[in-house]
Parts: structure tokens; C-alpha cells; sequence
């Protein structure tokens, strides 16, 4: 072999075994409360696993213990002890761990995310077990408790005899079909007929698998604000029609083998038609492909969804809806306000700022925008803002009701111009800016106005 050839894998800190311990001995010593304490969960992972527990804790250890045993832990504060019950495991050719003794350890204990038979551990190699902990919150939230009962199927399906005597080509095809219906459907459990639709389809390489749409969203643009199942979908797709305000962090999600197409719409701006769109949602899907529509906010609001669910309604398809956090309440959060506060606003309205002919929607009702009881939320706002103002305050709008601009709501550059709705629209149109924007009107944004000044906010309940 040639020095020069590249390694096919990076080096490794440790390398990552899972043992088979039903039935097997292991040892577990130390002395004190603190090493009771530090064993306790050790004890219970082993046992979970299927191992018979020997707990040497009421006296001193010795060679005999180790007789028979296939893994050895201890917990001593001496050093001196830590390296004696290490050199004597060794002696026998049993693996020690001496907790929070990396020193002294043969292997060591990872973060566990149980979905046995699927198993995943996390390793720092030692060096931050919190940092391993935090790793392992997320992967539980992205994991489907469901995928339990498909691996079990799995162990159960790799011994049937048709699939035994099938060839490398169709075991491959069976088993990638198995992944995408897991991946498809995690909740639920496999059954005796999805083993032989899997077979089926396997065996027909021609066929093609009955393709979807999931319209899915992406939320106002901070990816720790995407649902779990907005992930998941993400990570199943392959094909993405994202639109322009979808942040490549939320993209980051995507599976790495998925199509990444930007079908986008910008205001006033060129843009992808609705039609197109609609087009190649159904075009994939017709092929067998899993789109997923990937929308800023919520897919229900502003978001041309119905027309989409229609379009894959009347060519037959599936279609699947994940609501996303709206780009409103991502703005409020920014803001720190509450769009009901019970005080200000008994009820919550989204605008859009314009129609298919980008003027304004005829069909605004400026009575209820001038209504002093409600918290507005105008999505698409640029270029019609002065004349929705103009026509809300001709309906009765206070020109002194509070209003503000938010710009790029909950991600990291976000912005805001807090206002009243008679000046906002200039100060607006001073703005050059790509990013989304929205405008609320309401006296929730007294709230904000008095927090900006470090004045104390006093309630109407407070004052009675």
C-alpha cells in the first residue's frame, strides 16, 4: 500500500462498539456514598441491556471478583485504588471504565438516545459530557419514537426466506424502500403486508412509488423556530421548492441528497408563476418523488397554499400540510409584546398589503382596520403602505395609533421602526432593503414604546 494514498477515514478520538450483554456478568465497585451515587445509573444501564449486575460496594475488591465478568467499572476518589482495580481488570482481560478517571479507561460512556432496538450514543471522547447531553436532547426531539417498532420489524423481516434468497440488487432495493416508507411513515407500525409490498416493489424496478406534497413551513426565519416535523419532512424530501425568504440555516436541514430548486416570489421583483409552481409539484410527485413546498412562515397565510392544495387535489396526489410559525408572531416576539394583550386588543387581523394586480385588495374592510380593539397585521406592505393608512383613517383610524415595521423577524438581523401609523409609510419608503418586512397597527405597540423609554407599564386593570 502506498503511504501517499488518502485514509478512507479521519482519525477517530475512540471508536464507537455496541456490546451484546444479555446474560453476561459485570462488575461494578467502589466505596462511599458519592461512589453508590455515581454507580447507581451505570447499574441500570447494564441491567437494561439484559447483564447480571455484581455491586461491590460494602467491601474492598478483590481478584476473585473478576472471574467470568465481561466488563468492569469502578468509583474511587484515591487515585492509588483507581489504578489498582484498573491494573487488576487488565490482569484478567476484562475492559474498565474508573468513572471520571479517563486515564484509566478502556472505554467509555456515551449520551444515549434509546429507541432499542435503534440505539444511538454520543461521544466527546471525555471532554464535555454536558456539551454530549445537549447533543442528545436534539437528536430525541428529531427522532420518531415510531422508528422502535420499524427496526424491530426489520430484524424480523432479514431472516424471512424470500428475502434471504433474493439477490444483492433486490435485498438493496427492498431495503431502500423500507427506509423511505419508515421515513414516510414513523408513527405508525409495519406490518405483515408491508413486508410484501416492500418485497413487490423491490422486485419491480420499473414501478414507480406513489409520489406526495407536503406544504410545509419554514417559519419567519430562524431555524431553531422550525417544528419537529418540519425537520423531519425536510429530511425525507426529494424535491425542495423553496421560496426566496426560506434562510439557507432552514435548508441546512434538508437531506443531502434532496433537490434544491428556488421557485421564489419577491415583491414588485421577478418571480416564478403560481402556475409553474403547481406544475412541478405534480410533475415530481407524478415521478414518485416526495415535494415538499418549503415556505417562509406559515404555508395557510399568505402563502398561496390553497391554490397549491388544489392543484395536487385535482391531479390526484397526496398533500400534506405542517403549519409554521407566522411571521406576525415571530414579529411580536421580536417586539416582546403580546398580539392579545387583553388590555389593548380583543382580536387579531391579517392584512395582506396587495392584491394579484400588486394595488390594494378591494376587499378590505377599512371599518375593522380603524377599529381601536384590534392588533392589525399587514403582510406585504412596501408599496401600499400610505394608501392603506390613508383609507384606514378615513374609515376612523387614530393617526396617533402606535405602529411599527419589523424587518427580518426573528433572525439575526432583524430590525424594527416603531412609529404611528400617520408617520410610518415615510419612514418606510427611506428604507432599501431586501428582507421581509411586516407592519402592525394597534395599541399592543404602547407597550413597546413605554419599555423603549424604561417607563413602568401600567394596565388599565392596574390604574382601576
Amino acid at each position: 500500500m502506498s503511504d501517499s494514498a488518502p485514509a478512507r477515514i479521519q482519525p477517530l478520538a475512540t471508536l464507537p462498539l455496541f456490546h451484546k450483554l444479555s446474560g453476561a456478568t459485570v462488575l461494578l465497585a467502589g466505596r462511599g456514598e458519592a461512589a453508590v451515587d455515581a454507580l447507581a445509573w451505570k447499574a441500570d444501564l447494564f441491567t437494561a441491556a439484559g447483564a447480571h449486575v455484581i455491586e461491590v460496594d460494602a467491601r474492598a475488591w478483590c481478584d476473585d471478583d473478576f472471574a467470568g465478568v465481561r466488563l468492569a467499572v469502578g468509583a474511587f476518589e484515591d487515585v492509588t485504588q483507581a489504578g489498582a482495580f484498573a491494573s487488576a481488570a487488565r490482569r484478567h482481560g476484562v475492559p474498565v471504565n474508573i468513572i471520571d478517571r479517563p486515564e484509566f479507561c478502556d472505554f467509555q460512556f456515551g449520551s444515549i438516545v434509546n429507541r432499542s432496538p435503534l440505539v444511538v450514543a454520543i461521544s466527546t471522547d471525555g471532554a464535555a459530557p454536558i456539551f454530549a447531553q445537549a447533543i442528545r436532547a436534539k437528536i430525541e426531539a428529531l427522532l420518531p419514537t415510531g422508528f422502535a417498532h420499524w427496526v424491530a420489524a426489520a430484524k424480523l423481516w432479514r431472516a424471512q426466506i424470500p428475502l434471504r434468497q433474493a439477490g444483492s440488487v433486490l435485498r438493496r432495493g427492498f431495503w431502500t424502500a423500507y427506509a423511505a416508507l419508515a421515513f414516510a411513515q414513523p408513527h405508525r407500525r409495519p406490518a405483515d403486508e408491508d413486508f410484501d409490498t416492500l418485497l413487490e416493489q423491490a422486485g419491480s424496478p420499473a414501478a414507480k412509488r406513489a409520489g406526495r406534497v407536503s406544504l410545509v413551513g419554514a417559519g419567519p426565519g430562524n431555524p431553531e423556530l422550525l417544528t419537529l416535523k418540519a425537520v423531519r419532512l425536510l429530511q425525507s424530501a426529494d424535491i425542495i421548492l423553496y421560496d426566496h425568504l426560506v434562510s439557507p440555516e432552514i435548508l441546512d436541514f434538508a437531506r443531502r441528497e434532496a433537490r434544491r430548486m428556488l421557485v421564489g416570489k419577491t415583491g414588485y421583483g421577478p418571480s416564478c408563476k403560481q402556475d409553474d409552481i403547481n406544475a412541478l409539484m405534480v410533475s415530481f410527485a407524478r415521478d414518485g418523488k416526495h415535494v415538499v413546498r418549503l415556505k417562509g412562515g406559515d404555508p395557510g397565510i399568505f402563502g398561496r397554499a390553497g391554490e397549491e392544495i388544489s392543484a395536487c387535489r385535482d391531479a390526484g396526489l397526496a398533500v400534506e400540510i405542517v403549519p409554521g410559525i407566522t411571521t406576525a408572531q415571530g414579529a411580536a416576539a421580536d417586539l416582546g409584546i403580546s398580539l392579545t394583550h387583553r388590555d389593548h386588543a380583543q382580536r387579531v387581523q391579517f392584512v395582506t398589503g396587495h392584491a394579484r394586480s400588486g394595488a390594494l385588495p378591494k376587499s378590505i374592510c377599512w371599518e375593522a382596520l380603524a377599529d381601536s380593539d384590534v392588533t392589525t397585521v399587514v403582510y406585504m406592505p412596501r408599496k401600499t403602505l400610505s394608501g392603506l393608512r390613508d383609507a384606514a383613517m378615513a374609515a376612523g383610524l387614530d393617526p396617533n395609533m402606535p405602529a411599527a415595521a419589523v424587518f427580518s423577524a426573528t433572525r439575526g438581523n432583524s430590525h424594527r421602526i416603531i412609529a404611528t401609523i400617520a408617520t410610518l409609510p415615510e419612514q418606510l419608503e427611506g428604507i432599501d432593503e431586501d428582507g421581509p418586512v411586516v407592519v402592525m397597527i394597534g395599541s399592543v405597540l404602547s407597550e413597546v414604546e413605554m419599555a423603549s423609554a424604561g417607563i413602568p407599564v401600567v394596565t388599565q386593570t392596574d390604574a382601576a
